[in-house]
Formats: C-alpha cells, sequence, structure tokens
C-alpha cells in the first residue's frame, strides 16, 4: 500500500515543479522579449524622449533688419520683448497651471485653453507660445511663482518698434503672424508658426532682405523644465537694413497737411523717381498689428468708411479732371488738328444735338488760344479738341503717358487705373460709344481714372523732357555694420515719344498756369524768399457725379452732401526750368483743385526749398556727376531753348488773352 501511495504523491511535485518551471521561464521570456521590443525597437524613441527631458533644442529669432529714412534717421526699428511659453511634457497638471498663469497675468483661462488646443500635436517637448509682449507686472508676477510653475518659461525676443506711430504707415507697412496657409509656400520655408513677416508696404516687399536667419541653442533642462546650463549655440543672423528716399521733414509735413482730410500727397524726384513723400489718408498705427489688434479695434477699422487701410496713393482710383489736359492738348498738336495759335471761343456753353456742356467759368473765357486754354483750364476749348480726335486718340495719347498701366512701384496692391476707347465701352456695357463721351472724356471726367502715383510719372515725364520712371522707395540695402549690400538704380521705363516742340510748349503753358495772373494755379506759388523760385502745374477738379441742369454753378460748396463733393488735385513741379521736386495731391471731395490742393502742394515745396540756398545759387559752379544731373542739365537747356517749329505764336496769344 506504501509504494503505489507515494509514486503518486511524486508525480504531483513534479507535475507543481514544472508547472512553477514553465511560469518562471514564461516570465523571463516576457521580461526578455519587453526588454528587447524597448531597447530595439522603441530604443531610439525613448533615447530621444530621455534627451530631450534632458537637453533641449530653443530657436533663437533674428533681429528684423532696421530701416531708415535717406538722411540716415530711424524710422524702425526692434526692442527686447517678453513672451511666455509653455512645454506640455513638464506640466503636471495643465488645468491648474492654465488656471494659475491666467490669474497671474490677468487673462481669461479659455484664451490660454485655446492656444494650448491650437498648437500641433505630437511634439510634447516643442515650447506653446502662450501671451508676447509682457508688461513689467507680469513678468514679475510669473518669475515670483516659477518653481511652482513647472514646464512655463519666459523669453526675450526682438519686437518690431515703429518710432513714430501711422508715419508713412502705408509705405512702410506693418507685420504681422504667419498663417497656415503662408507655411506651405516655397518662398516662406523656414518660417514657424508664431513667426511675424511683413503683411504691407515695404515691409512686405522687402521681407528677404529684411528677416534675417534664425538661430538656435542646446540646453541642458531639469526635470522641471527650467534652464541649467547652454551646452551649444548657433547665433541668428541679424537682416538687412534699408536705406529708404523718404524725407522725413517732408513726410510729416504732407501728413500734417492731410490731417482732418481723406486723400493722397506724393512728392518725388522727377528726375530719379524718388519718393521723398507718400501721404495717404486716413492712416493707422503699425504697432497695432504687432501688439495684435482687439475685435473692437479691428471692427473700427473695417468699417471707417474713409478705408484707412487703403493706400490711396497706389490703389485710389479717382477722375482726373483737368490734370487730363495736357494728354489732349498734345494729341491734337501731334496729330497736326490744331496748332498753338488756333482759337475757338469760349460762351461758357458748348452745345452738341440737344445736350448743353458748361464750362466751369459761368460766363465763359472769351476768344482763347491753346496756351491760355491749358493756362485758365478752359474747357470749351477741350470739347472742341476731343470732338476732333475722338476717345480712341485720346486713349493712344493716354497711354503713351502710361495712363492705364502699373508704375511697377515696389509696394503690394497698386492699381491699374482705367483708360477707356470704344472697344473697351462695347466689350464692357455692350453698347456702343457716344459724341458727348468724346466731350467728358478731354476733360478728364467719364469713365478715365487714375492713381496718385500714376499722375507722378505722367507729369515727371513732362518735367523732365519725356522719360518715365519707375518710381523708387528704397535707396540702398545695407548690412548691420553699414556695408552696401545692392543699391537700388534709378530706372527709366521708357519715353514720352513726342516731339520736343510739344513738350516744352507744355513746360511753358504749366508754367503758365502757376505765375500768370488768369493761371487756376497761382495758390500754389511760392512766398517770402523763395518766391524767385518758379513752380509749374496744373489744378483739376474731378466730378463725383454729374451736377442736376437746374443746379446753380456757384453753389456753395459747404452745401452739397460731402460724398457728392468733387474730388481736387493738384500737381506741379519746381524749378520751372529744372525740376527737382515734384507733388502730387489729391483731396477726396475736396472742392476746386487751385483752392483745395495747390495751397498743399505750396506747403511741400516750401518745406523742400526753406533750408537750402536758392536753387540757381546752389546749382552755380556745380560739376555733373552723373546721370541725374544729366537729365536734369538737359531738361534746363531744353526749356530755356525756342520751340522752333512751333514758333512764337503762342507766346504771342499767351500774351493776349
Amino acid at each position: 500500500m506504501i509504494g503505489p501511495l507515494s509514486t503518486s504523491s511524486l508525480n504531483g511535485e513534479r507535475l507543481r515543479f514544472q508547472v512553477v518551471v514553465y511560469l518562471v521561464v514564461s516570465v523571463f521570456v516576457v521580461l526578455l522579449l519587453r526588454l528587447w521590443f524597448l531597447q530595439i525597437i522603441k530604443g531610439e524613441s525613448y533615447r530621444n524622449l530621455s534627451e530631450n527631458n534632458r537637453i533641449r533644442l530653443e530657436d533663437v529669432p533674428p533681429t528684423r533688419g532696421i530701416i531708415y529714412d535717406r538722411h540716415g534717421r530711424i524710422l524702425v526699428d526692434n526692442r527686447p520683448a517678453f513672451k511666455l511659453a509653455l512645454v506640455p511634457a513638464d506640466v503636471s497638471d495643465l488645468e491648474q497651471t492654465l488656471g494659475k498663469l491666467g490669474r497671474l497675468l490677468k487673462v481669461e483661462k479659455p484664451l490660454l485653453e485655446e492656444k494650448v488646443k491650437s498648437a500641433p500635436r505630437g511634439a510634447p517637448f516643442r515650447p506653446i507660445l502662450l501671451n508676447r509682449d509682457m508688461d513689467r507686472d507680469q513678468v514679475a508676477a510669473v518669475e515670483t511663482h516659477r518653481f511652482n510653475l513647472p514646464g512655463v518659461m519666459v523669453q526675450i525676443e526682438p519686437r518690431r518698434s515703429y518710432e513714430m506711430p501711422s508715419f508713412a504707415a502705408h509705405l512702410i507697412g506693418y507685420l504681422g503672424e504667419i498663417e497656415e496657409a503662408q507655411l506651405k509656400e516655397r518662398r516662406h520655408q523656414g518660417y514657424k508658426l508664431g513667426d511675424y513677416l511683413g503683411k504691407y508696404g515695404v515691409e512686405m516687399e522687402w521681407e528677404a532682405d529684411l528677416k534675417g536667419l534664425r538661430g538656435g541653442r542646446q540646453v541642458e533642462a531639469d526635470a522641471a523644465g527650467r534652464q541649467l546650463s547652454i551646452l551649444r549655440e548657433v547665433s541668428p543672423e541679424p537682416g538687412h537694413n534699408l536705406i529708404l528716399t523718404l524725407d522725413t521733414q517732408l513726410q510729416l509735413r504732407a501728413e500734417s497737411a492731410l490731417e482732418g482730410k481723406a486723400g493722397a500727397i506724393i512728392a518725388m524726384d522727377p528726375t530719379t523717381g524718388d519718393i521723398l513723400a507718400m501721404a495717404s489718408s486716413p492712416a493707422f498705427d503699425q504697432n497695432q498689428f504687432v501688439r495684435g489688434l482687439t475685435p473692437s479695434e479691428w471692427q473700427a477699422i473695417v468699417d471707417n468708411p474713409l478705408h484707412p487701410l487703403e493706400n490711396k496713393a497706389i490703389q485710389g482710383q479717382y477722375p482726373l479732371g483737368s490734370t487730363f489736359k495736357p494728354v489732349v492738348a498734345t494729341a491734337a498738336l501731334e496729330e497736326a488738328l490744331v496748332d498753338p495759335q488756333t482759337t475757338f471761343s469760349c460762351s461758357g456753353e458748348y452745345q452738341l444735338g440737344n445736350q448743353v456742356y458748361r464750362c466751369w467759368r459761368k460766363r465763359g473765357h472769351g476768344q482763347i488760344a491753346l496756351y491760355q486754354a491749358v493756362v485758365q483750364s478752359c474747357d470749351i476749348y477741350f470739347y472742341q479738341l476731343g470732338q476732333k480726335l475722338g476717345v480712341d486718340l485720346m486713349s493712344a495719347y493716354a497711354q503713351r503717358y502710361r495712363l492705364g498701366s502699373r508704375t511697377l512701384i515696389r509696394l503690394n496692391n497698386e492699381a491699374g487705373g482705367l483708360v477707356p476707347s470704344a472697344q473697351w465701352k462695347l466689350r464692357r456695357f455692350g453698347v456702343p460709344w457716344q459724341k458727348g463721351e468724346d466731350l467728358v472724356t478731354a476733360i478728364g471726367q467719364g469713365f478715365l481714372l487714375a492713381t496718385p502715383i500714376q499722375m507722378g510719372v505722367f507729369y515727371a515725364a513732362i518735367a523732365n523732357g519725356g522719360k518715365f520712371l519707375r518710381p523708387r522707395v528704397v535707396l540702398r540695402v545695407e548690412d548691420p555694420d553699414g556695408g552696401v549690400v545692392k543699391n537700388v538704380s534709378p530706372e527709366i521705363l521708357g519715353n514720352l515719344n513726342l516731339s520736343p516742340d510739344s513738350i516744352t510748349f507744355l513746360q511753358h503753358a504749366l508754367e503758365g498756369a502757376v505765375n500768370e495772373p488768369k493761371g487756376t494755379g497761382q495758390a500754389a506759388r511760392l512766398r517770402g524768399r523763395l518766391r524767385s523760385i518758379k513752380v509749374a502745374g496744373k489744378t483739376g477738379t474731378a466730378q463725383v457725379v454729374r451736377a442736376p441742369e437746374d443746379e446753380e454753378e456757384d453753389q456753395d460748396e459747404s452745401e452739397v452732401p460731402y460724398e457728392f463733393r468733387d474730388h481736387a488735385w493738384f500737381v506741379a513741379y519746381a524749378p520751372a526750368e529744372a525740376a527737382e521736386i515734384l507733388v502730387v495731391v489729391l483731396v477726396e471731395h475736396g472742392g476746386h483743385g487751385g483752392s483745395a490742393a495747390a495751397p498743399l502742394a505750396r506747403e511741400l515745396m516750401e518745406e523742400y526749398f526753406k533750408n537750402r540756398p536758392p536753387v540757381q545759387e546752389a546749382k552755380s559752379g556745380s560739376p555733373s556727376t552723373g546721370p541725374v544731373d544729366e537729365l536734369r542739365s538737359s531738361r534746363s537747356g531744353q526749356a530755356g531753348s525756342p520751340a522752333a517749329k512751333l514758333g512764337t505764336g503762342w507766346q504771342q496769344a499767351a500774351g493776349s488773352n
């Protein structure tokens, strides 16, 4: 009996032992497999996590290039600013941390939560930006509680600073945060969410030169994400600096002249195309865009009926009014339809069919020749020229003056204007051109539209003897040490292709429009010691809506609703015999060009000349130093030369009226 029982007991023990062995072996196999998985399969991943927990890679943003005016005055600089970031992997309780930060920063917690939610997923060690441009109280509050805020860090970054808020806002432009859609574009390779880039104006067009190259550093951090030491650092490369063509004093005067008005003023050098001033009113503070607009601030800008974000100098498109008359005059001369001695009678009215077309001067100008028709801006004379020429010839000559074409200025969203033709109207509206439209086109009304910058290029070609210059806003690009990276040379885009005598005639007529007793631009004459400097120019009053037949022509402008008042133009250059500055003034709904726009042009020209000796003295004995001087000297010689083909009859005609 004892033997069999012992055998059974031994078998049971052996079975239990085998089960234990199998269990132990299984556990070791599982452990070995797990170790193999962790070290071989996931080893690289966990190694990276370990390193990232100890060694962090941080971006070091570059300092953006500084923007100067032509005399070296800083217009746009950078300042140090504090930003707050959070590393999710280092935060043990996200809800608690965000709540505490909200109380310290006096910011609503949902705003911080939204920034965390919108951050890219799968990057637990990538800092999430929570706040920018913190003030001293916010920085002090966070730093005081740093040990209770693991994963939270305060960093310093360069912040764009516009030294004079709203100064040349439309030309200089502003920065904004890059959008996700932009990150996908090839030209924005290297940018990251949260980076700033140019969104408007020079800041946008010269982004590649201004931005610089980002740097980086390896930082050793503790378990709470606090920095222990910097292991390695690659310094960022600052952006290049821009030297603009702007003259600060002239720009300030232009902006002051437009205060309380809507419109644009441009001052440029007609021999180089340099933009000395470009003001568009109303303007905006670029610093608001850098710090971020509140919803109410953005809505106020969007709802403003005067459109402060529109650069009226290059985007505003307006009827030309009488500033278009030089085109019609030269077209009639070049086509030999009239000569300078040809006279027409102006009684104040001109009838075509059943329609009566009026002159701006109710009692008319009497018998008048072409020269005085330009000087006194006689509408009746130009009605008759328009009837002789027809719209297609006027259109062809307008295009010679580069109207209807962009000037190629390096600023975004330039408008092209409009030069109509019979074919254009038929294609656009499906109705033929009418004879009466020839008349209104001849005085710059109807479908004609131009921007102030187009008018600047147009009149600069008259002033300099026929050269079309590309408007220039940047003189040169420099490195941070002042070395020249590249010069931006003046660029001639083409020629006016008119006979020299036609250009000479126009130059004298524009001078007469300002300096003769009956000239419409007398308000632009310079005063005091500058009165010896002759100004040449042309007024323009562009109707917004046609006046009713029964409306009194001498109705007080103040009685007309603002949106129905005429736009006021004045384009002028000085000195008349060798132009150095050209000014374009457009006052929206300003009324008459001679009274509303011409005085503003005079203010700018007096500002330009006031700190210099008289032009004649400044030029005496100065040698020619380059293309600019050659262009000026050739213009001066042309202005003083007799008009051989036209003779002196036009001058006699001028004196007889």
